[in-house]
């Protein structure tokens, strides 16, 4: 075993020269449950069992209420694209609040991460998913909880970091795409992992991530250097950003270029003062948190009218 290291990427991950990655954190795993805080029960699926991509789904407590099937989240967690997973303790819990507050189903992607499986696979393996979500809405797909309690008239991606990233790129995609059965009505973007011109140090952590890249002119990251955002395929976005984070910057210049991109949707954008990058993860039960979880909540559930 070769413990001399290739490539330092602390805090993050570490390459030796055998090309083994070591990972400072991230690396946790919890099983779905029923949770006992929540009510929120859980499940984990194979999407792709020739790459071993899955998905946890989770259903709130309360799935038979007047307003019949529940909107339907695809969540894609963070972690600069080599960190972090939907099966880990972090993200567990948050989905369990999620769903509970904002009472939908969600499928939280669970794609392969780098520097083992460079990008653009993340995005593959995220669409992916996505596909075979779709497949559940034109009664394809064995996923019983999908079927049962999904209404895919009202289908959202929501992410952090570089999950928002994915969400981002997920809604370009699906804007060129025939979405029959399907409809995709809004993306929350929490603290999204843009770069732009002199961001050095996180531009070579994206290069190494990201071999085929050009840079920081990549729509995959900057957004504002691809095509048109007025491709985007949903109806409404929430962007949020936090007052200490390095790229909240990077998360206004998006809300405002979409503003001025000729996209016909409606925009929100929630600054939190005082906090730094996915705060709500670290803090989960801090008021500013809640606070944006309620915000998600009420993006997602503002168009619902209860049957009478």
């Amino acid at each position: 075993m070769d413990s001399e290291v290739a490539h330092d990427f602390s805090p993050f991950f570490q390459v030796y020269k055998d090309g083994r990655v070591e990972r400072f954190f991230g690396t946790e795993f919890v099983p779905p449950s029923l949770d006992p805080r929540t009510g929120v029960s859980s499940k984990d699926v194979i999407i792709a069992p020739e790459t071993g991509v899955s998905a946890r789904i989770y259903i709130p407590k309360i799935i038979n209420n007047p307003i019949g099937k529940l909107p339907l989240l695809v969540y894609f967690h963070g972690g600069a694209f080599c960190l972090g997973s939907a099966f880990s303790p972090t993200y567990h819990s948050y989905l369990n609040s999620l769903v509970a507050e904002a009472n939908v189903v969600a499928v939280s992607v669970e794609y392969r991460l780098a520097p083992e499986h460079l990008l653009p696979i993340a995005y593959h393996d995220s669409w992916a998913s996505f596909e075979w979500v779709a497949s559940h809405s034109k009664g394809e797909g064995s996923e019983a909880w999908l079927k049962d309690h999904a209404d895919f008239s009202r289908v959202f991606f929501a992410g952090d970091s570089a999950g928002a990233n994915i969400a981002h790129n997920m809604a370009m995609r699906a804007g060129a795409a025939e979405l029959d059965g399907l409809k995709l009505l809004g993306v929350v973007l929490v603290h999204p992992y843009f770069l732009g011109e002199g961001e050095e140090r996180v531009d070579k952590l994206w290069h190494f991530l990201c071999p085929s890249t050009t840079g920081c002119d990549d729509p995959r990251i900057n957004p504002a250097a691809g095509p048109s955002l007025s491709g985007l395929g949903c109806t409404r976005v929430l962007v949020c950003v936090a007052e200490k984070d390095r790229l909240r910057e990077r998360g206004v210049f998006y809300y405002e270029t979409l503003g001025k991109s000729g996209w016909e949707g409606e925009m929100e954008i929630m600054e939190t003062d005082g906090e730094d990058h996915v705060f709500h993860l670290f803090n989960p039960t801090c008021q500013k948190a809640v606070e944006m979880t309620k915000k998600m909540a009420s993006f997602m559930n503002r168009d619902i009218i209860p049957s009478l």
